[in-house]
């Protein structure tokens, strides 16, 4: 043999790689209250999916409904815009239909430009909401800059409110950013200016962070965030950001894009620094399409942190992609309304049957990967292919339970799931002998 040659490390004297994500970052730990309710965003706290409206914040009824429906669809968190001081007035308003509807999700108010005026000047909208987000690239400039940021942070002070600072690179300080370019045209060897405004949006998180605590916010009050709109350059920045503060670190694609370009580009970055340990709450920015739904972009978010292994939001559902074997529809229907089902079921179950969300199902579409698939599932079925005989096997727990045929396999198996949920999962049931 070539002594050159690689030689591949027998059983028993490799090492397996770590299978999950690295430990997480420690941090301080951040909580967002409304009411008794409070969110924990950092420390030993499970990442946090939260989103934003899109409704005018000033038309209360159409926001608190979009609030009500994220909130539903798992959002822990929801921010609104607050703009204008037709939508500051109804902030109240909002918060008061929500808790009439026994919605007690925290709201967060995104302020830009203007924030540290509504905020002064409509203190029932600063009391009512739980949270800040302030962007310190839209605050002026100079000592304008300086006083109206140092405003803002009075109010969160005075009502004991939390504050994201959002550092966009859409937004950059442009002082900052100016003074940082001419810093390293005078360096020997200088950094391309991609590089150079990845570190002035640390700068400006971590500086301005620092004169928040020095202004008298408390560093259990702050969360920090610098979005960008290219995956690697997020990657970049928060393992940047990581390595020189210990606030939580609220993570995300500031523009992701609509559709799959967005779901894709949000997970490769978003997932990237979960597996790193970095990250504490997360949105994806989906684009919907005209009057698409809102709450695609809380089951995204979901999915990225329950495919990671971190949380768990719904039962999983398996399914094979189809092939030439498969040429029948009837798995691939079974498995979309197997998993809207279970979703659906999930707001009752949930409080109904705690531990459900760990549900694994398989819905496999003929004798290949079907039976060895719905073994390694909690209940699994494995469909008849093309040119298979017509039956379909069930399996629970691994063990082959029943085999469904006919016309109504896809009601008679959604009924065994819903029965498998009642039996595992009742806490009331009664102990087995």
């Amino acid at each position: 043999m070539n002594s050159t040659q690689p030689v591949a490390a027998s059983f028993n004297d490799s090492t397996p790689y770590p299978a999950g994500p690295a430990a997480r970052r420690p941090t301080r730990q951040v909580r967002i209250a409304w009411g008794d309710a409070s969110v924990a965003v950092g420390g030993d706290a499970p990442v946090v999916v939260q989103s934003m409206t899109n409704t005018d914040t000033a038309d209360a009824i159409a926001t608190a409904i979009q609030v009500k429906e994220l909130a539903l669809a798992g959002s822990e968190i929801v921010r609104i815009t607050v703009n204008t001081a037709e939508a500051a007035r109804e902030v109240p308003a909002i918060r008061e239909q929500l808790d009439r509807m026994g919605v007690s999700v925290p709201l967060v108010g995104d302020f830009h430009y203007n924030g540290h005026k509504l905020l002064t000047q409509y203190p029932e909208c600063a009391q009512a909401l739980s949270k800040y987000r302030i962007n310190p690239g839209n605050m002026g400039a100079g000592k304008k800059r300086d006083d109206n940021f140092a405003q803002m942070i009075e109010v969160a002070c005075r009502y004991g409110k939390p504050v994201r600072i959002g550092v966009n690179w859409g937004s950059l300080d442009q002082d900052l950013l100016a003074r940082m370019m001419d810093e390293n045209n005078r360096k020997p060897q200088p950094w391309d200016a991609q590089a150079v405004m990845r570190e002035a949006l640390v700068v400006s998180a971590v500086d301005n962070a620092r004169r928040a605590e020095a202004l008298g916010l408390p560093g259990d009050r702050i969360v920090l965030s610098c979005k960008v709109s290219n995956a690697q350059d997020l990657i970049a920045v928060y393992r940047d950001l990581a390595r020189r503060c210990d606030y939580p670190l609220h993570l995300g694609l500031t523009e992701a894009g609509m559709g799959s370009k967005g779901i894709v580009a949000s997970t490769a970055a978003i997932s990237v620094l979960l597996q790193e340990g970095i990250g504490d709450t997360i949105r994806v920015s989906l684009t919907p399409e005209p009057n698409g739904d809102r709450t695609k972009e809380v089951v995204v978010a979901q999915e990225i942190l329950q495919s990671l292994g971190l949380r768990a939001f719904a039962p999983t559902v398996v399914a094979c992609p189809g092939c030439g074997r498969t040429s029948s529809t009837v798995f691939q229907e079974l498995a979309s309304d197997i998993q809207r089902y279970l979703r659906e079921q999930m707001p009752v179950w949930r409080l109904k049957y705690p531990g459900a969300e760990n549900l694994h199902v398989a819905v496999m579409g003929c004798v290949v990967n079907g039976p060895g698939e719905s073994k390694f599932a909690d209940i699994g079925i494995s469909l008849p292919g093309t040119g298979e005989q017509p039956v379909a096997p069930v399996y629970i727990d691994g063990q082959r339970a029943v085999t469904l045929k006919g016309e109504h396999i896809a009601r008679e198996f959604q009924a065994l799931v819903e029965a498998y949920v009642e039996k595992r999962f009742n806490t009331h049931s009664a102990p087995a002998s």
